[in-house]
């Protein structure tokens, strides 16, 4: 009588199977979520950079406060907006023209929240857009390097 089951040699086999598509496939999910989260950041930054230049266009300067961007009171009371699902912050800097004959500018920046796995999202982790239009990305572990090409895609 022939007893049934699953031999050990059959059960190690599976398993070996499953490893390495477990192997194969959770890099390439985590590349994917964070690949997504990038695209948060970017909207973000873009969306606050509109902003910026509609302000501009009716106020004659950049905005100084995320509240003169339209953005709820909480943001307003601090520097940094976070957006997306809370992986990263927004920061704006503006500056007047001070000397005359020179435009204003302003720099919208997306950072990765502390702790954040965007953090080991290299080489996009940082974001930011000027007043010029030029868009930049960099990450720590590529030494401040231009990734430009790479992450706004």
């Amino acid at each position: 009588m022939r007893t049934k089951g699953f031999s050990l040699v059959e059960l190690m086999v599976a398993l070996a199977i499953v490893a390495m598509l477990a192997a194969i496939a959770i890099p390439m999910y985590t590349k994917q979520v964070q690949h997504s989260r990038r695209v948060d950041a970017r909207t973000a930054v873009l969306d606050a950079a509109g902003r910026e230049e509609r302000y501009l266009s009716t106020a004659g300067s950049y905005a100084a406060t995320w509240a003169q961007l339209g953005f709820n009171s909480a943001a307003a009371t601090t520097n940094a907006l976070t957006v997306g699902s809370g992986y990263y912050q927004m920061s704006i800097t503006s500056t007047a023209a001070v000397p005359p004959n020179t435009p204003p500018t302003y720099t919208a920046s997306a950072t990765p929240v502390g702790g954040s796995p965007q953090l080991q999202d290299a080489p996009c982790q940082y974001f930011s857009v000027d007043s010029t239009g030029k868009q930049f990305s960099s990450a720590t572990g590529a030494g401040g390097a231009d990734t430009s090409a790479t992450c706004w895609k």
